[in-house]
């Protein structure tokens, strides 16, 4: 009788492992229509079946670097490694994902072992040979930083000797002042791929919240033509990341700091977790300020950023972040305004969970997706708004298929304004009219508008471009 439930369990394990890889291939299928969701719930149902294989651990971890939850594909390539240390994809995929965190130590750690066992893969090399060299670069930086007051770009810059050429035709400040002549006439500039130039790039009741833009300048503009511009009568809110990823990210940076130098009362933007130096090195908009301008202006687009502010309070009513919630309860407005912006974010602490966390549905706190901050649910968001007498938040910093979603009760609102995001992710953008006494949220979606045959990621660094492959 032993024998014969030997066979039978052995039978079961066989069946349970052919249904697994036909999961598997579901995953692997949607994958490929770039259904990234159905993909990672696919490679989930197979690892229910089978938890010791390494491919579906490493395919479900590219999944998540897809969707951004580094965090949670860091630890699958790691389960991966744990069950097959002989398994090179995982060596890729961990790498990445630490690439993504910013963590380029212990992403150098696994591009080594990739060489040392394949020593005549070109690609291997290329991506160890281009980690380390930002790994030395960081290590320099670190070497050469002063404990004296850090000197700012701007005072190296001599704007009044910088000479327009007799050949530039583009837009020119009047007595050096923005002026709404000045914004249409850049605005259309941008938009025949022309470049702002570098003397005028320089100086440069309803509300309308719009999230992440992500540098697709042309949904932008169509955000403008729905919407109509930005004036006294109509203010806008933009809520973080305006820049990478898009590859017209300096186009959308310099229009949204234009309408705040024209119209500082009621045009107002936020910092996102990609105003920051670690993500502009990868994601592409260091490396498209230097292609379009200088290295001395991307230090000064990272000395603004710094002093973004990172939250925004409406008629007491409604807190507007990038991220979201904290790590731990018992933060108040008041802590928010004593926080020192003026720096790149910690790892930890309220500053780096308004710039990352993301809510969650079931109750408490969880370990981030993203490998950063945390995420939290619908009784964390019920404490502190009750704490500081607020009604609800407004976030940003996720993709969502309609543009906007409405959780923890009605709570907790996402919202995010780059349709189509990468080109690949075929959801829709929204904005938001926030109106009256009560602060009704109304919600206005709209879809991706045709670019110029600029690809995303094109400036991105040459790690990230591969590392996703």
């Amino acid at each position: 009788m032993a024998h014969v439930s030997e066979n039978g369990s052995e039978k079961k394990m066989a069946e349970g492992g052919n249904d697994a890889e036909l999961l598997k291939e579901k995953a692997n299928k949607y994958f490929k229509e770039k259904d990234y969701e159905n993909a990672i719930k696919y490679y989930s149902e197979a690892l229910e079946l089978n938890s010791s294989n390494a491919i579906y651990y490493s395919n479900r971890s590219l999944a998540y670097l897809r969707t951004e939850c580094y965090g949670y594909a860091l630890a699958d390539a790691t389960k991966a490694l744990e069950i097959d240390k002989n398994y090179i994809k995982g060596y890729y995929r961990r790498a990445t994902s630490n690439m993504a965190l910013g963590k380029f130590k212990a992403a150098l750690k696994d591009y080594e072992t990739v060489v040392r066992v394949r020593p005549n893969d070109k690609d291997a090399r290329m991506k160890y040979q281009e980690c380390n060299k930002i790994v030395k670069q960081k290590a320099f930086e670190r070497a050469i930083a002063s404990d004296e007051t850090k000197k700012s770009v701007v005072d190296s810059l001599d704007i009044e000797n910088m000479t327009i050429e007799d050949d530039y035709v583009g837009p020119k400040l009047e007595d050096g002042k923005v002026t709404l002549k000045f914004m249409k006439e850049m605005m259309d500039w941008f938009k025949d791929q022309n470049k702002l130039h570098r003397k005028c790039a320089y100086q440069t009741e309803k509300i309308t919240i719009c999230g992440d833009t992500h540098g697709q300048y042309y949904d932008l503009l169509n955000i403008f033509k729905l919407n109509g511009l930005p004036s006294e009568t109509n203010p806008y809110l933009f809520n973080g990341d305006f820049v990478d990823r898009g590859s017209f990210s300096v186009e959308v940076i310099l229009t949204l700091f234009g309408f705040k130098l024209l119209y500082p009362n009621n045009f107002h933007v936020l910092r996102g977790n990609h105003e920051t130096d670690n993500m502009n090195q990868m994601y592409g908009f260091e490396g498209e300020v230097k292609a379009k301008y200088t290295g001395q202006m991307f230090q000064l687009f990272s000395e603004v950023f710094q002093w973004l502010p990172l939250a925004q309070c409406i008629n007491s009513k409604v807190l507007v972040m990038h991220g979201g919630l904290f790590s731990e309860d018992g933060v108040t407005l008041e802590d928010l305004r004593k926080i020192d912006r003026n720096r790149q974010p910690p790892d930890s602490g309220p500053m780096c969970d308004l710039l990352w966390s993301d809510p969650q549905p079931q109750n408490g706190r969880s370990v981030s997706k993203r490998g950063v901050s945390c995420q939290f649910g619908p009784d964390v968001t019920e404490r502190f708004l009750e704490q500081n007498k607020l009604d609800y938040i407004v976030r940003s910093h996720e993709v969502k298929a309609e543009g906007y979603e409405v959780t923890h009760s009605g709570k907790c609102i996402t919202v995010f304004s780059a349709p189509n995001y990468c080109d690949q992710m075929g959801n829709k953008g929204a904005y938001i009219h926030l109106r009256g006494s009560d602060l009704k949220p109304e919600f206005h979606q709209f879809t991706a508008v045709p670019h110029p045959n600029v690809k995303p990621m094109a400036y991105a660094n040459t790690l990230m471009q591969l590392g996703m492959m």
